[in-house]
């Protein structure tokens, strides 16, 4: 594939998805680049095999594909792109950079870019108290976070909780709790715990 197909805005996205290390909507897309997929770019990539995308709750997730990965590994040694201004070419100089790290170490991509579960577990709560800051049942966040591993999930929630305003208590009234939030629960201290609160900056 000759890398003239791809516009600069296309070689950001897949370059997002390879950090990320896992599948993103467009708002997360925007908030964390300023980019989104859509239109002729997401059938582009699709087209491409680059980047798989998935409607879902009629939002597109999109996902970095087994070609779109080693597109991205061999970007690591590519030249910056034509026109793409001061930002590209500090870009692919960070690339370029992470690239002499991977010969001179032998590791791969995958052993640096993994998936920052503590940013899904706040993103999730967020969408879910609506940026309340009201305690809610693991078992909903959970279920929202879907396909993330649960250990993953637990060392998340477990990190989260040794920050200030971050708080993972047991529910006071036990007889409220089905079995399905006692599944739900994380040990902490040897205490079974059922509720996340995120204390909302004012």
């Amino acid at each position: 594939m000759s890398d003239d197909r791809l516009t600069l805005s296309e070689r950001c996205v897949l370059l997002v998805l390879m950090a990320e290390a896992r599948e993103l909507t467009n708002a997360e897309l925007t908030a964390i680049a300023g980019i989104k997929l859509d239109g002729k770019y997401r059938r582009h990539l699709n087209e491409l095999d680059l980047v798989a995308s998935t409607m879902v709750n009629r939002a597109f997730m999109h996902e970095l594909t087994d070609r779109g990965a080693v597109w991205c590994t061999r970007e690591l040694s590519a030249c910056r792109p034509a026109r793409s201004g001061c930002a590209g070419g500090a870009l692919y100089a960070v690339l370029a950079g992470l690239r002499r790290h991977l010969d001179d170490t032998g590791h791969a991509l995958a052993d640096i870019f993994r998936p920052d579960v503590e940013s899904q577990v706040e993103a999730a709560y967020a969408e879910l108290t609506r940026g309340s800051g009201t305690p809610i049942r693991l078992t909903l966040l959970r279920e929202r976070l879907g396909g993330v591993p649960r250990d993953e999930v637990d060392r998340a929630i477990e990190l989260l909780a040794r920050r200030e305003g971050v708080h993972v208590r047991a529910e006071s009234d036990q007889k409220t709790l089905t079995d399905d939030d006692r599944n739900a629960a994380i040990l902490l201290g040897g205490t079974p715990r059922h509720l996340l609160a995120i204390e909302v900056s004012r």
